[in-house]
């Protein structure tokens, strides 16, 4: 059985850099972010249409991934990003993610604790717009009441802090 594991929250958090960290040091399988591909492809000034093309685009990549039945899969992000994302562009949910039910195991949250740095595809970068795209992330995970931690560190101490919130919650 697969146990999967998301990183979820605010851009420039470290997110991308800590899923292929955290699935070698677990042995499992990396689903990328797929908003992040898209938004190269396609830039970022997103609509519906953007939102849930990337909602399937990050349905298909985590099939695919769990068909090869890894041990551990490591998400960097999934669908209720995207959900907070609409709600953050567009100022409201879309039902397709609230209708969504392949969730995670547990959610890891990394800190705000890393300097924001600008790479062309994101968008919350003042001070507040970060804490309040946080906010509506974490929301997401209450909304729905998934098991989340939060992680804070850097390098090595980040996957430490993570592989010890994946212990913590039972999945080791």
């Amino acid at each position: 059985m697969t146990r999967h594991i998301c990183l979820h929250g605010a851009e420039s958090t470290g997110k991308s850099t800590l899923a292929p960290r955290l699935a070698l040091r677990l042995g499992g399988l990396v689903v990328p972010e797929y908003g992040r591909t898209y938004a190269e492809a396609h830039g970022t000034e997103f609509d519906e249409v953007d939102l849930l093309a990337i909602f399937d685009g990050h349905r298909a990549a985590t099939a695919a991934a769990l068909a090869e039945q890894p041990d551990w899969l490591v998400s960097d992000t999934d669908p209720l990003m995207t959900q907070a994302w609409a709600i953050m562009l567009l100022g409201r949910r879309l039902p397709e993610i609230d209708a969504w039910t392949g969730v995670a195991d547990l959610y890891l949250v990394p800190a705000m604790d890393l300097p924001w740095e600008e790479d062309g595809t994101r968008l919350f970068g003042s001070d507040l717009a970060r804490h309040q795209f946080m906010d509506v992330a974490i929301g997401e995970l209450e909304r729905r009441q998934l098991p989340w931690a939060w992680i804070e560190g850097e390098g090595d101490a980040r996957i430490d802090h993570a592989v010890a919130a994946i212990a913590a919650a039972g999945l080791m």
